[in-house]
């Protein structure tokens, strides 16, 4: 199988898969000279990791990330060398015989149909390489493309479970990640809300999509280019990439559709400070593929999780008509681990430009 690497000048490549004895990524192009932690990668890994409420799939893994290569200690850090970090997450909690059902069963909804049509075979345990298991990687990478660009802070936030919204007039970024609030939210007030509406949909044996907000600030203008290599076009595809997402938008996106021009268009003056200002933030920080120094705003939607209770009518390989339901422990949202996945899909992609600009014009 090929394409598991993504980036150009950082260049990430993950490997294993949902059932097998462990995942990993390689992370290659990272300059020399990055101090970091085990500890560090391991919180953004803790923000993804399942089982944490009943919100979530039950799937027992603590994801603990052994960092195999690429560095040297400096007292409590690690600083990179330059060469390839190769960082490696056990499985340890996978319960293949929940899949003995649907072996020869196309799940409706899942890459199973899909994948075997490509391939020939699939591996039926939790989706194989095509499971979202396969985000952890992706995570570990994040942590460390967050510390390429200078003052780059890259934070994410779930806006919506499927009927109900957040109020934004209660946007709270330090409570994201607060104890008391499973979701990613920025808005406590949605916490009960959401736990009441996700209870119903559990219950009924279903599942429901969400809607997740990115923001890196920080980011220096300039990064990106006009065509072939724009910047939102990168994060985009990045996001698009993540397992269940069926649509990304960049700033205002597809609302902007139904604006007029002088409202859309982000006007600016000189600040106090001498430089340009911009007096909105309809596109998102990014003009023409390239980064304007606003904030880079972007979005995505996740489909309901495919694996549910409910019986869907479907084929198996001998071209039999079945019902399907899926057992196993499955989130009723998949949407809610998404956050940390978005948050790294983005900063791999703004350090990934950070670094090709750098080459490009020597600024950095």
């Amino acid at each position: 199988m090929s394409h598991n690497t993504f980036g150009h000048l950082l260049r990430v490549t993950t490997w294993g898969e949902s059932h097998g004895p462990a995942l990993g990524c390689v992370v290659d192009g990272l300059p020399p000279g990055i101090r970091f932690t085990v500890a560090e990668i391991q919180a953004d890994l803790d923000r993804r990791r399942p089982g944490q409420s009943r919100f979530v799939t039950q799937r027992k893994e603590p994801d603990e990330v052994k960092v195999l290569s690429g560095f040297v200690e400096d007292g409590d850090a690690l600083v990179t060398t330059g060469t390839p970090v190769s960082m490696l997450i056990e499985n340890v909690d996978q319960r293949s015989k929940d899949y003995g059902d649907i072996a020869r069963q196309y799940r409706p909804g899942h890459a199973d149909f899909a994948y075997e049509a490509k391939y020939g075979i699939r591996d039926h345990r939790g989706g194989g390489r095509s499971s979202a298991r396969e985000t952890a990687a992706r995570v570990a990478a994040g942590a460390l493309a967050r510390k390429v660009v200078p003052g780059l802070v890259v934070r994410g936030a779930l806006v919506a479970i499927g009927e109900k919204d957040i109020d934004r007039a209660n946007w709270d970024w330090d409570f994201i990640d607060d104890a008391q609030n499973p979701f990613f939210t920025p808005d406590r007030a949605s916490v009960p809300v959401f736990a009441d509406y996700l209870d119903g949909i559990r219950k009924a044996g279903s599942s429901v999509g969400a809607l997740i907000e990115i923001v890196a600030e920080g980011v220096p203008p300039g990064l990106g280019a006009p065509i072939y290599a724009k910047l939102d076009q990168d994060i985009a595809s990045g996001l698009m990439s993540i397992n269940a997402v069926k649509g990304v938008e960049i700033g205002e996106g597809f609302a902007a559709a139904r604006l007029r021009g002088e409202d859309n268009a982000d006007e600016m003056r000189m600040g106090n400070d001498g430089r340009p200002a911009f007096l909105s933030n309809h596109a998102g920080g990014i003009l023409g593929g390239i980064s304007t120094g606003q904030p880079v705003v972007a979005r995505f939607a996740v489909k309901p999780t495919s694996s549910i209770l409910t019986p869907r009518r479907s084929i198996d390989r001998d071209g039999r008509e079945v019902d399907v339901m899926t057992k196993g422990r499955h989130d009723p949202c998949v949407g809610i681990r998404a956050v940390p996945i978005g948050e790294a899909m983005v900063a791999c992609a703004i350090a990934d430009h950070y670094l090709r600009h750098r080459g490009q014009t020597g600024k950095g």
